[in-house]
C-alpha cells in the first residue's frame, strides 16, 4: 500500500441494503478506499429485489470495492489502524479523536454492537456523541466527514461545481460591504 492516506469502512453483519447503499454513497462522497463486511444478512436482504432501494445514487459501488470477508481485522495490512466506532463505554468522543493516516473504521450492525473480541484488537474506539443511536449510514457519513474536516481541507468553489447536483447553479451574491449586513434585533 503506497498511498499515504487510506480509509476503509468495516461493517459487522449489516442487515439493510438501504444502509449499505447509503454507506457506498458516503464512501464515494468522502473518497474512502473500500468497504468490507461480514455475515450473511446483507446478501440475503439484497437478493430480494423488492427489499432493495437505490440509495447509492452516485454509483460509488461501481468504482469502490465492497468485499465480503470472514474477519474485518484481518482484511487490511498491518500498517492500517483498526478504529471501532460504536456507543461503547470508555470510548473517545469523535470530536476529541485524531484520525490515523491509514484506518479501517469498524461499525456494528444496525441491531447490535461490535464484539468484545474486535474491540479488544482495536487501536482506538470512538463514539459519536448523540442522544440515542444514529442510523448506520448516518454514522458512517459523520465519521468520514469528521476525518475530512480534520485533514487538509479540499474546500473550494471548484469542489462545489464538481460535487453538486446538475440542477443546482445557485451562487452566493457578493456583498458590497459584508459588514453592512444588519442583524435582527
Amino acid at each position: 500500500m503506497s498511498k499515504s492516506s487510506y480509509a476503509a469502512i468495516g461493517l459487522v453483519n449489516p442487515k439493510s441494503p438501504t444502509n449499505v447503499g447509503g454507506i457506498m454513497r458516503a464512501v464515494g462522497c468522502y473518497s474512502a478506499d473500500a468497504v468490507f463486511y461480514t455475515g450473511k444478512r446483507y446478501e440475503l436482504a439484497a437478493s430480494n429485489g423488492s427489499a432493495q432501494y437505490n440509495t447509492d445514487t452516485k454509483l460509488a459501488s461501481q468504482s469502490i470495492a465492497k468485499t465480503k470477508v470472514e474477519s474485518l481485522v484481518d482484511a487490511v495490512p498491518d500498517e492500517v489502524k483498526i478504529v471501532c466506532v460504536d456507543l461503547v463505554e470508555g470510548a473517545v468522543p469523535l470530536p476529541d479523536f485524531q484520525h490515523p493516516e491509514k484506518a479501517l473504521y469498524i461499525f456494528g450492525p444496525e441491531d447490535g454492537t461490535i464484539s468484545q473480541q474486535i474491540v479488544n484488537r482495536a487501536d482506538a474506539v470512538v463514539y459519536v456523541p448523540t442522544i440515542g443511536c444514529m442510523n448506520l449510514a448516518a454514522s458512517v457519513n459523520v465519521l468520514l466527514y469528521d476525518r475530512l474536516a480534520k485533514s487538509t481541507s479540499i474546500a473550494s468553489d471548484e469542489l462545489i461545481r464538481r460535487s453538486r447536483d446538475t440542477n443546482n447553479r445557485v451562487r452566493v451574491k457578493p456583498a458590497a460591504d459584508k459588514h453592512s449586513i444588519k442583524k435582527p434585533r
